[in-house]
């Protein structure tokens, strides 16, 4: 799929190529984070192609009958002569009466016979009506509810009346006797098929209607409808052979019952017609049509090979003619009724031409002028040009009466062939003639070979790309595109005014031709083509192909993939293989054998089963080892569905060596994504999360009871699954991918579901340390936490190594428990209302726990804001990315934990210093909780809103919230039904006097929420020694009870609760878009001509064209003057950060606060304002534009550690809203003496995004993986203050510049404890800035904020500067260099004696005097101290010759070189 390209690049059209550097942040998952892509206005609902949905169609039985009375013509039909006289090709007039009905009656029942030979069919043969009474009846007892055929041929019998009524004979054959409608409905029932073969038959078919419409609506109104079983009469199917007003040809070239010749008999009626209506080749003569060799069966002969075009042809023109319902329930339900409707289009094709229009009942848009039937008709003519050589050495058989077709020969007995068929006719060898030339070798015909290239073309020639409306697309469903309100483009990222060409004509004929073995392999690979998979020359990989698509389109099909063997295992064969080249592509080939197996797996046992029996778990457990990102994505994925439910998969793999869970876990530190989401996904559905399709089917249980493997070791199981979950968190919580944060916390849901009563004691100790920590911890105050985790720990039964563990237990939960507070804050929407969903849960279960009735907590007073002059400082500490080396069954070692084990001494303190780094960055633990303890509302699952948004800026009118991802799909859910609220007024609701309280303490609840969790583990137990079931308890868990049979004291709370856990992951429905995604063309944007193509080529040569000035601008620039005016902005807020697109006329400016503003800076117009939504007191200290060749993306960093980016920025480029891309924490913060924010570098050239700012460390980012790097000490208790990537595109160098005045050089190559390569002298104090040199890679520019020296170094000597500049000895508030020219500017910084105005001074690198010094006003009018380093923002351009300065009272000013003075050298 993504190597298979089918069309050479040599055959392609040279383009200008549009080859941008790759985006970052730019690929699907951060379009979707994980969600499933609605689907288009234009996409319709799969059509069920197994049955019609009116129910499946079965044919039983078939009544014929035959009302002809040879002898006596009807009174109201005047024959001429001469006329059609053939009835079922047998001529009446050759044979006694009684003799050719007798033969006709034969010959239609061997004609349908030749259709459908499972079918009963019995001629009724000049009948009374109490024959076809009698015959309907009979019929109907032995089709029950099947459908009953029933063919009137009414040649013999006055026309049908204008009120419906159709004739036979009395029982003497003396009289007419009308027969009524309504009792053919009555005696035949419902369903039928009904062929009306006479005059004026358009009466029936409509009277039929009428009545059958009044009973089915008086059924519906008396009975209130038909029963389950029964079939409305309105859903019989009609074929009529004319209108109302009409009547039979009666040509002679014709037979008489021509519409039934041409429904039972189409080869032999489109051959007569062929002679009829088109010129003969050369040496073919009418009688020779009738010798045609060939049996209609066989299509390696001519008349089959005939038979086998026509019914590709009709088949195609049905299908490219009707709507989807309409074929699926005529051509693809019933044998019979298929073939009927094929050969009725060659009947209305030739009546039409005789002045009768056949009817049908669905009714059907006319197909007589398709022009398909001009193909037909040449590939009649191209077979009926080899006649002469296929007859040269047959004689045919004197034909009695001529030689015309229309005349057959007569029938001498009753052993004759059937007279006038093609190819019945008898044939005598002359064997000289045969010995003297050799038999001639039919040559097949080329219909199908042409309709394959014609299928190649259309596929070659970009059929499958996307158009406009109109006779070539699609039909729409509604008129989406001429909405007003819709945009151009929608913000999934396809243009919504284009939608898919209309399917390929010859789809329909290449599945015909998968019945060729000539043909086989061509159509397959072509088929293959056309499902937008690449082939290759061998024919397993084109299956594979085929069956990818089929089920990721269709999941349903895996019970036909179940019930044959040998197809899935076909499959687990190729799986299975070795990498030994024979298979081209093999590791994407096994990728969608993974695909295949895990949806032949998903929701369906057996085949979960068959799998299983196979080894296919074995299989894709070595898949997870294999180079190609997509086959371990799929592996894992595939164990995913196979251990999902199934506790004896589940228990194999807990007991299997090396350890499929150890596995999975390394594989969460994957460099892909979609790997490491995916190994989530299989620990998820190992812990009891559902992997079902259905989003209501959520799951539960846990691991399950793994078949008793740890009945003997409760305590074991227990640490399975804590260990599991808590491996998997040390790895993901600090991911930078959304997508994988969301995952683990849908895999934390499990554990906490299974296990709430830990969790809610791990609230509730955090609770009550969080009381401790925001009154000071005041000795006075009952430390609770501390005496309950003591009690506990001494009535714990065991030896001291139980002991341990189970302090372990708690002690991981309580790391996990931490994790969640943390997430349910987190920067992008999603996670945070995953988070929070888990967290209120917890702490609903907790406010109703038996923890609220103690007299002692705290759970019942309101939440007190945090003392922060109170919370203690502790010394930081760097923070160490966990890897897992354990097995997850095997409890957790201490050592491996990110805390020690508990002991007397250190069990609070080692919980207090975890809570307190916590409540530093999360504000407080009541904060996050406020909607519950606080009684405030939940918010509804309808507007999206996180709990923890920052509040809108009272002064800001336009950015009311931050921008939201593209699919913010995920909606925080309540734990309390809208009807329970827990606590009404913000206080727990007195317990009633009377009713006396039980005495208890903190531990026994401990104790009691403890056994509740571990009664509910042996109640799997249970289930799998007697497959019994358990009593429920809250939330659907299970009730223990003490000696006596009474309840503990910690349970019978969460009555209320809505069953919330465990959380659902859509992510495999999001994996297996990729294999319904368009293969074979390029993307839109990737398309040459499309306009978005266009468009990234104009950027292109535009980007081209300002490179090329630029240096010729560069070399004047630092002798001239940069005092020229370019624009003046009024920004909202303090602009404190800037940053300047490379070539768009776009300025980004962003305030103290969290507002950024993008400007148009040439026409001073402002294009967009949003908020960043960092939290309240907090800013925005970095910004950068990235992927600024396509278009761009805003990358900010605010103060918090926050990083956020954002797309659609350009309101012009109608991309849609504003978007959040991805968020994530980039730094842990660290509070220090004099904070500079968050710091940032980002190198583009390798996707490298440098952290640091008021911590010890500098982190780094790789933005391909969105993992972090090593962790670089930077040595220092300073901040850093600035940071500077190294210009060169392979250089792992950087340099930072600090608080102290220190600037160092990093190398990422080296020792992460010891990163420091040389430190520079630097500067006295802050280092404002240092930016690379403009033309030297190797040397540097830094300049100090309060001495206001910059100086040039060179990375090779730290011993002195190359250069200094004294540019303002009051000290400078910002610096840059042009990235181009040797220039650099500051601007003074603003202190007590100086706050009116400032100084903007730009010097050149060439000269030793300032080129321009300029004075602009702060705007204050009175003395503002500074809140930090920076009361005012400076940026140069990145190419052109430009610099913006922001100053306080919001005023940007745009200066630039003045290329037009006279240079000053």
């Amino acid at each position: 799929m993504r190597n298979h390209e089918a069309v050479s690049s040599a055959k392609r059209p040279k383009f200008h190529t549009a080859t941008p550097p790759i985006p970052y942040w730019s690929a699907k998952r951060h379009l979707t984070c994980g969600n499933p892509t609605p689907q288009p206005s234009w996409s319709a609902k799969l059509t069920p192609w197994r049955n019609s949905t009116l129910g499946k169609l079965k044919t039983a039985n078939a009544a014929l009958i035959l009302c002809l009375n040879m002898d006596v013509d009807p009174p109201d039909v005047i024959k001429t002569q001469p006329c059609a006289a053939l009835e079922c090709w047998v001529d009446p007039r050759l044979l006694p009466a009684s003799r050719a009905l007798e033969a006709i009656g034969a010959n239609l029942k061997s004609q349908y016979e030749g259709l459908s030979l499972k079918i009963q069919y019995k001629p009724i043969l000049d009948p009374s009506q109490d024959d076809i009474r009698k015959c309907c009846q009979q019929l109907r007892r032995q089709a029950k509810d099947d459908a009953v055929l029933f063919h009137y041929n009414g040649h013999g019998v006055p026309k049908p009346t204008a009120s419906g009524e159709l004739w036979c004979f009395n029982r003497n054959y003396t009289q007419y006797i009308p027969v009524g409608l309504h009792d053919i409905q009555t005696w035949l029932g419902s369903p039928g098929v009904y062929i009306w073969d006479c005059s004026a038959a358009g009466h029936l078919l409509q009277n039929f209607n009428t009545i059958a419409e009044r009973r089915d609506t008086d059924m519906n109104f008396q009975r209130g409808g038909y029963p389950v079983d029964a079939t409305p009469f309105m859903h019989s199917i009609q074929l009529a052979a004319c209108a109302a007003n009409e009547q039979l040809p009666s040509c002679p070239e014709l037979p008489a019952d021509v519409f039934t010749s041409c429904l039972t008999s189409p080869i032999d009626m489109a051959l007569r017609y062929f002679v009829i209506n088109e010129r003969l080749p050369d040496g073919v003569e009418p009688d020779m049509i009738m010798q045609l060799p060939g049996d209609l069966k066989d299509r390696r002969t001519p008349l089959g090979e005939l038979n086998w075009i026509f019914i590709a042809i009709t088949d195609t023109i049905a299908w490219t003619s009707f709507s989807r319902e309409t074929f699926s329930r005529l051509y693809r339900c019933d044998l019979l009724v298929a073939s009927l409707f094929r050969n009725f289009l060659l009947a209305e094709r030739i009546l039409k031409n005789y002045n009768c229009t056949p009817h049908t009942y669905p009714p059907l848009p006319a197909t007589n002028t398709h022009p398909l039937w001009a193909t037909w008709d040449l590939a009649v003519d191209a077979c009926l040009r080899q006649l002469p050589d296929l007859l040269r050495n047959k004689i045919p058989p004197k034909v009695k009466g001529g030689s015309s077709p229309s005349t057959p020969p007569s029938v001498h007995d009753e052993h004759d062939v059937l007279p006038g068929r093609i190819g019945s006719v008898r044939h005598s060898s002359n064997e000289e003639d045969t010995a003297q030339s050799p038999p001639y070798v039919y040559v097949p015909n080329r219909f199908f070979a042409d309709q394959l290239t014609a299928f190649e073309v259309w596929i070659s020639r970009g059929g499958s790309a996307l158009t406009r409306p109109g006779p070539r697309s699609l039909p729409l469903v509604r008129d989406f595109y001429l909405e007003e309100d819709t945009p151009k483009r929608g913000s999934l990222g396809f243009d919504e005014a284009l939608v898919p060409r209309k399917p390929p004509d010859q789809l329909p004929i290449v599945l015909q031709v998968l019945l060729s073995q000539p043909h086989r392999l061509r159509a397959l690979i072509l088929l293959s083509q056309f499902l937008l998979q690449a082939a290759g020359q061998d024919l397993r990989p084109v299956l594979i192909f085929i069956w990818t698509r089929i089920l990721a389109v269709d999941p349903s099909v895996q019970t036909d993939l179940y019930n044959n063997p040998q197809g899935y295992r076909y499959f687990t064969r190729i799986l299975a293989m070795p990498d030994d080249g024979f298979l081209p592509n093999s590791s994407e080939h096994q990728a969608m054998c993974c695909f295949i197996l895990s949806s032949l797996s998903r929701d369906f046992p057996n085949g979960q089963n068959a799998c299983l029996d196979e080894r296919v778990f074995e299989a894709c457990l070595h898949k997870l080892d294999d180079g190609d990102f997509l086959l371990r994505q799929w592996a894992a994925l595939c164990m995913a569905q196979l251990w999902d439910s199934s506790d004896k998969a589940r228990a194999d793999a807990i007991s299997m060596h090396p350890s499929p869970t150890e596995k999975l876990i390394d594989l969460l530190c994957d460099a892909s994504v979609e790997v490491r989401c995916a190994a989530l996904f299989a620990l998820q559905t190992l812990m009891g999360t559902s992997g079902a399709a259905d989003p209501e089917k959520r799951g539960g249980g846990g691991t399950g009871t793994l078949l008793g493997l740890f009945d003997q070791d409760e305590s074991m199981h227990l640490r399975v699954e804590v260990s599991l979950v808590t491996n998997a968190t040390f790895q993901i919580k600090e991911d930078a991918s959304p997508m994988c944060r969301k995952e683990l916390l849908v895999l934390i849901s499990c554990l906490v579901k299974e296990w709430r009563g830990y969790f809610v004691v791990c609230a509730w100790l955090y609770w009550e340390e969080d009381r401790r920590w925001r009154s000071g911890y005041d000795t006075e105050q009952e430390d609770l936490a501390t005496e309950a985790i003591q009690e506990w720990e001494e009535s714990l039964p065991g030896d001291n190594q139980q002991v341990a563990e189970s302090k372990i237990i708690l002690k991981s939960i309580f790391t996990i428990f931490l994790v969640l507070l943390d997430l349910s804050i987190d920067p992008y929407p999603e996670v945070a209302a995953h988070a929070q969903t888990i967290v209120d849960y917890v702490m609903a279960l907790l406010l109703e726990s038996p923890f609220s009735k103690l007299s002692c907590t705290t759970l019942k007073q309101a939440p007190e804001l945090p003392n922060e002059s109170n919370a203690p400082i502790e010394p930081p500490a760097a923070r160490q990315r966990t890897q897992s080396t354990q097995s997850v069954n095997l409890p957790p070692s201490p050592n491996k934990l990110a805390r020690p084990a508990f002991s007397r001494a250190d069990t609070m303190t080692s919980m207090t210093n975890t809570v307190s780094n916590t409540l530093r960055r999360t504000s407080s633990f009541a904060n996050a909780l406020k909607s519950l303890a606080g009684g405030v509302t939940f918010p509804s699952a309808d507007d999206g809103l996180s709990l923890f948004s920052s509040p809108s800026k009272a002064e800001f009118s336009e950015p009311l919230r931050p921008p939201s991802p593209n699919l913010n799909v995920v909606k925080y859910v309540s734990p309390y039904y809208r009807s329970a609220v827990p606590y009404t007024n913000g206080n727990a609701p007195q317990a009633d006097q009377n009713i006396p309280q039980p005495i208890f303490f903190p531990a026994h609840v401990m104790e009691a929420l403890m056994e509740e969790d571990m009664e509910r583990l042996r109640a799997r137990h249970r289930r799998h020694r007697r497959n019994g079931n358990s009593v429920p308890s809250p939330s659907r868990s299970t009730f223990s009870t003490d000696s006596t049979g009474s309840y503990l004291a910690g349970l019978g709370t969460g009555n209320n609760m809505k069953d919330v856990l465990p959380l659902k992951s859509s992510y495999f429905d999001w994996c297996t878009e990729y294999f319904t995604e368009p293969q074979m063309r390029q993307t839109e944007a990737d398309e040459p001509g499309s306009v978005q193509y266009n468009h990234q080529v104009w950027r292109q040569r535009r980007n081209e064209q300002v490179d090329a000035e630029i240096h010729s601008q560069a070399e004047a620039a630092p002798y001239l003057p940069w005092d020229r005016s370019v624009a003046t902005l009024q920004s909202t807020g303090h602009p404190m950060t800037m940053a300047f697109h490379s070539y768009d006329k776009h300025l980004i400016v962003a305030n103290e606060n969290d507002v950024v503003t993008v400007w148009d800076w040439s026409s001073k117009k402002r294009l967009n304002q949003f908020c960043n939504g960092n939290h309240r007191g907090s800013s925005i200290t970095s910004l950068h534009l990235i992927n600024q060749d396509v278009g761009g993306i805003i990358l900010t960093g605010s103060d918090d550690g926050i990083i956020r980016l954002f797309r659609n920025y350009d309101p012009a480029l109608e991309q849609g809203p504003i978007q959040l891309v991805s968020a994530f924490r980039g730094l842990e913060r660290i509070p220090m003496q004099r904070g500079s924010g968050l710091i940032t570098d980002w190198k583009a050239s390798n996707g490298t995004l440098l952290i640091g700012g008021d911590s010890r460390v500098i982190q780094t980012w790789d933005a391909q993986t969105e993992l972090h790097g090593p962790e670089i000490e930077t040595q220092s208790d300073s901040p850093v203050t600035a940071i500077a990537a190294g210009r060169n595109v392979f250089s792992d160098t950087f340099l930072a510049g600090f608080a102290d005045g220190a600037v160092k050089m990093f190398d990422l190559r080296v020792d992460v404890e010891e990163p420091v390569v040389t430190t520079f002298p630097g500067h006295s104090a802050w280092v404002q800035n240092i930016c690379s040199h403009p033309t030297y890679s190797h040397q540097f520019l830094s300049a100090g904020s309060q001495d206001g020296v910059v100086k040039l170094w060179d990375v090779r000597n730290n011993r002195e500067a190359l250069g200094t500049w004294n540019l303002n000895p009051s000290g400078l508030s910002a610096f840059d260099v042009h990235k181009h020219t040797e220039v650099f500017a500051g601007s003074s910084a603003i202190s007590a004696t100086q706050w009116k105005d400032q100084k903007v001074k730009v010097q050149s690198m060439k000269k030793a005097t300032v080129s321009t010094s300029i004075v602009v006003s702060t705007g204050h009018s009175h003395h503002h101290p500074p809140r930090g380093s920076r009361m005012s923002s400076l940026v140069f351009h990145p190419t052109e010759m430009l610099y913006g300065v922001g100053e306080p009272d919001g005023t940007v000013r745009i200066l630039g070189c003045n290329l037009a003075a006279e240079p000053d050298y």
